[in-house]
């Protein structure tokens, strides 16, 4: 925050010589604080577009009561820990990962809440001090009871690793979903829709992209919001019709949203897209910035200034990225009326990290292509965690029609 200009008191000569000392002093200060702004714009474009080189442990674990099916979890209470509905509880760096269950303890005002432990998976909770919630609930498809290929994709860089998970024999119908997980996890998020997309005969292709930590990075190794990882899921599409695949869903969470409207949009391979599923999308990255800025209490001057060193090329030697991002291209909302693919998007009012408001609009302005659920209390895609019988029958009663029609990508009335 700037600090105030110094304050004069009185006339005369007296006055106006405090006055030139404090228009010196003042300039001094106006150039410091356009360099601190500078300097703030310049680490805030740099984190949006920076994967982090390790998740922190930012939720303490205070203790572990009980074995066995009547394990419990003391944590602290906070907005995601008080949200009924099956999360995960990494720790140990990530090489710990527990599934947590239903509230059993926690009074409003309360510093800590009672959880159900329903499965360790891998590490000691009992010696675990810190952790992470998050709404990836599966390690891997074995955890569902499901087979799953292990395959690489020719990318950019080598090969992104993989999980094929193929539909039931008998309902196979040659339409395969790609999952695109979101900014700063990795194809563990797409696991929770695996059961809803095989009932639907769909064989799935849960993926890695560019800087996701599986993946070969990007040369410049930094997010391209969706403008460079797209290349990556036209890749898996490639993939996935070398192998069978007639036409694909693309299903994206979060940022993989973003990448998923830039794969139908600019990919060779768009006219085999049948549907998108989207789940707490970017919608519109300027919206996003802005409410993250505001989150972090930057200034909305300096929150611009950021967006801007992501959007011109001058700004690449403080960014780090290799181009610009344009920021406009992927805006959905002004963009409506382009978007002629069959659209679901699922999306809680409650998501704070990514506003729902973008998404609401973008089904107001396309109604005939763009379906959207909205849900209540769920955190940033969290949708399935706290509802997944609601989520489920969502995307079965959206998708299952799409599925039946002979035109998938410009079929109309993607919401009837």
């Amino acid at each position: 925050m700037a600090p105030e200009p110094p304050h004069t008191t009185g006339s005369g000569p007296g006055a106006l010589k405090f006055a030139g000392i404090g228009a010196v002093i003042g300039g001094a200060a106006t150039s410091v604080v356009l360099g601190l702004s500078s300097a703030l714009a310049a680490y805030f474009a740099r984190r949006v577009v920076t994967p982090a080189q390790f998740r922190e442990e930012d939720l303490a674990i205070f203790s572990v009561m009980g074995a066995g099916d009547e394990a419990q979890v003391i944590l602290p209470a906070n907005d995601d820990t008080t949200v009924e509905g099956t999360y995960s509880l990494y720790f140990d760096r990530g090489r710990g990962h527990a599934r947590i269950g239903r509230i059993r303890s926690y009074f409003p005002g309360e510093d800590t809440v009672t959880r159900d432990i329903e499965e360790v998976y891998t590490g000691n909770l009992n010696a675990a001090v810190r952790g992470w919630w998050s709404g990836a609930v599966f390690p891997d498809p074995s955890k569902l009871g499901l087979t799953a290929d292990n395959v690489y994709i020719p990318v950019e860089g080598g090969s992104a690793p993989a999980w094929l998970v193929p539909a039931p024999p008998d309902r196979q119908n040659g339409t395969w979903a790609i999952m695109v997980h979101g900014r700063g996890v990795t194809r563990t998020e797409g696991l929770r829709a695996v059961p809803t997309a095989r009932s639907l005969g769909l064989t799935s292709l849960l993926i890695s992209y560019r800087n996701d930590g599986e993946a070969p990075a990007a040369e410049d190794r930094r997010y391209g919001l969706g403008m460079t990882e797209w290349r990556d899921v036209e890749a898996a599409i490639e993939y996935a019709r070398t192998k069978g695949a007639k036409d694909v869903v693309l299903f994206g969470w979060s940022m993989g949203g973003a990448v998923s409207l830039q794969t139908v949009d600019l990919s060779n391979h768009r006219h085999l897209i049948r549907a998108l599923v989207l789940d707490g999308p970017v919608i519109n990255w300027i919206d996003v910035l802005a409410h993250q800025a505001r989150l972090n209490n930057i200034p909305a001057p300096v929150g611009r200034l950021g967006q801007l060193l992501l959007t011109h090329p001058w700004g690449r030697s403080l960014t780090g990225l290799a181009a610009p991002v344009n920021l406009t291209s992927m805006n959905w909302v002004e963009r409506a009326g382009e978007l002629q693919t069959p659209t679901l998007i699922i999306h809680s009012g409650a998501d704070e990290f990514v506003p729902s408001g973008p998404s609401g609009e973008l089904a107001r302005r396309n109604p005939g292509m763009v379906q959207f659920v909205e849900f209540a209390k769920a955190r940033h895609t969290k949708e399935w965690n706290v509802d997944p019988a609601r989520w489920e029958e969502a995307v079965r009663d959206w998708l299952a029609p799409v599925l039946g029609r002979t035109s998938g990508r410009h079929a109309a009335g993607a919401g009837d």
